[in-house]
């Protein structure tokens, strides 16, 4: 397994991890009130932190397990990591239209905010799961 393909494991793990615990702190709080009106604001912009510093220091552990490994990167690493993002950019466009509809039909703040997260984490998922898939099998 190389560098990049361990990382792009990191990445994947990471965002499951923490919008899995993001949604667990926000539905447990909606227990005896709408949704809509749970705090959502900080729990989502430290579970946004928290994803971003965790990447990091998995992307660091890796580099740290096999120092060897960590500055070697071939073309078929870009090419894969091309294919990868391009793909989950194309989730993200798409998956932009929920919120972008929401927001025109002026619904709930809480609403729009909880799609646009979405939309990006399901945009990073897309995109680590193509690279993997792409590692496993060849583009």
């Amino acid at each position: 397994m190389s560098f990049e393909e361990k990382g792009t494991w990191v990445y994947l793990v990471v965002n499951v991890v923490t919008y899995a615990a993001y949604l667990s702190i926000i539905l447990g709080r909606a227990e005896n009130i709408p949704l809509t009106e749970v705090s959502y604001v900080s729990t989502m912009l430290w579970t946004i932190g928290i994803a971003i510093a965790l990447s990091i220091v998995g992307h660091i552990a890796v580099a740290i397990a096999k120092p060897s490994e960590a500055d070697k990167r071939d073309v078929r690493d870009k090419d894969i990591n091309r294919f990868g993002e391009y793909v989950g950019g194309i989730v993200l466009a798409v998956g932009m239209l929920a919120p972008f509809g929401l927001a025109m039909a002026e619904v709930d703040h809480f609403w729009i905010a909880n799609a646009i997260y979405l939309a990006f984490v399901l945009s990073a998922l897309t995109a680590s799961v193509v690279k993997i898939v792409a590692y496993r099998r060849g583009l």
